[in-house]
């Protein structure tokens, strides 16, 4: 009788035994913090991640955990965002240590966002400056500031839309109104376009 007693115990205490081994043994697969500096990447290079630091691409044998909370699976190049967003790195795409993507081409950024109407052999314009370069001091201390200004101006736009992501992509139950972020973004807009 006593042993029938003891059964019960002794197979929950194997399966809170198990359970605990395979969390520890899924966890040990992500790196702990991983040392970069803001220029290094995580880049799908052959069809694995690896970490490139200047020009020099490191292997990576365990997925990566970055500190905003993305993790980044080293072997098949599937990104999961803090959100709960999953995509997937296509050749040449990376992640900066800040968890921002950076996609090599128009297909790659397309097909993260669902779009699969952009063409694969589709590339991005390189943009070329058609003013002639500037003759004075004077008129490259203008032109400086002319492009700090767009890239300030850009800057804010992008905390807008990253500001209307959040309010779009929030649990609420009611149609989010952007309509304030929209007119802001409207006015950036003209003042990029008249600079």
């Amino acid at each position: 009788m006593k042993n029938l007693v003891l059964l019960p115990a002794l197979a929950v205490s194997m399966l809170t035994a198990s359970a605990a081994l395979a969390q520890t043994t899924s966890s040990t697969n992500v790196a702990g913090p991983v040392a970069t500096t803001p220029s290094d990447r995580f880049m799908l290079q052959n069809g694995e991640v690896v970490l490139v630091q200047g020009k020099r691409p490191t292997p990576l044998t365990k997925n990566v955990l970055l500190s905003n909370g993305t993790k980044i699976n080293y072997k098949s190049g599937i990104v999961e965002l803090p959100g709960g967003k999953i995509t997937t790195l296509k050749e040449g795409d990376y992640v900066r240590p800040n968890g921002d993507i950076v996609f090599a081409t128009p297909a790659s950024a397309a097909q993260a966002r669902g779009d699969n109407s952009v063409p694969a052999t589709a590339k991005f314009d390189t943009y070329l400056d058609p003013r002639p370069a500037p003759a004075t001091p004077a008129a490259m201390e203008t032109r400086l500031s002319e492009m700090n200004t767009k890239i300030s101006l850009m800057a804010e736009k992008i905390q807008l839309l990253n500001q209307k992501i959040s309010v779009l992509s929030g649990s609420v139950p009611r149609p989010a109104d952007t309509a304030a972020l929209d007119k802001q973004l409207e006015a950036i807009d003209a003042k990029l376009k008249s600079n």
